[in-house]
């Protein structure tokens, strides 16, 4: 796995050394015999541009190592040269960062490119509108974080978590308006999925302090 990884890593450079190498041996010695080094250099530098770092990336989210995954994500110079569903996943991640930075407005900009580029699972796009409804939540935007969130438990969450999350966030805007009813039914959907999370538990607990005592 380790070596998979430095693969990964400097794939760029080996293909430009192999594709170097190969071009010399063509020359010097015959086209035929540069065949495998020249091959070998094609595979490297496609798919450096095709998938770049993005499991480098991944891995050091999951060891919540951010720092490093932003490193890895800025080596990608051209992400539109990147595989559709991997560009996807590329601009979804770019959008937590910025999240994780407070900058709604790149992380609104990306994850729309990110939903621009297409969705590798239906889960997965439900989870893009969740991250769009939750910045224009975040903007104080509620008409747009209301048509998102409403498509993103449509579409499908991947967990019972990120659906409690955004039922909530949707009894939260009826709240606002005073709909009190709709409020007291998304909550009701909301414990429904018996999410574990403490934020969320602690939320739902609050919440439901609140609507007990208004009418609907």
């Amino acid at each position: 796995m380790k070596a998979f990884n430095l693969f990964i890593l400097y794939r760029l450079p080996l293909g430009i050394l192999f594709l170097v190498g190969g071009v010399a041996l063509g020359i010097t010695i015959g086209w035929w015999e540069a065949t495998i080094p020249l091959l070998i250099a094609v595979i490297c530098i496609v798919t450096h541009f095709m998938f770049g770092p993005m499991r480098l990336v991944q891995e050091a989210v999951e060891a919540g190592d951010l720092d490093k995954a932003m490193g890895m994500m800025n080596k990608i110079a051209f992400p539109k040269l990147l595989y559709k569903p991997i560009r996807s996943v590329y601009y979804f991640m770019q959008s937590n960062m910025a999240m994780y930075n407070k900058d709604l407005d790149k992380a609104e900009a990306t994850i729309r490119q990110s939903i621009a580029s297409g969705s590798p699972m239906k889960e997965y796009e439900g989870m893009q509108y969740f991250q769009l409804g939750t910045i224009a939540y975040q903007k104080n935007d509620l008409k747009e974080a209301d048509q998102n969130l409403k498509k993103a438990v449509r579409m499908g969450l991947p967990d019972k978590e990120n659906t409690a999350a955004a039922l909530l966030t949707l009894a939260s805007i009826c709240m606002s308006r005073r709909d009190f009813k709709t409020a007291k039914d998304y909550l009701r959907r909301a414990k429904a999925q018996k999410a574990t999370t403490g934020q969320i538990v602690s939320q739902i607990k609050e919440m439901d302090k609140y609507l007990s005592r208004m009418p609907g």
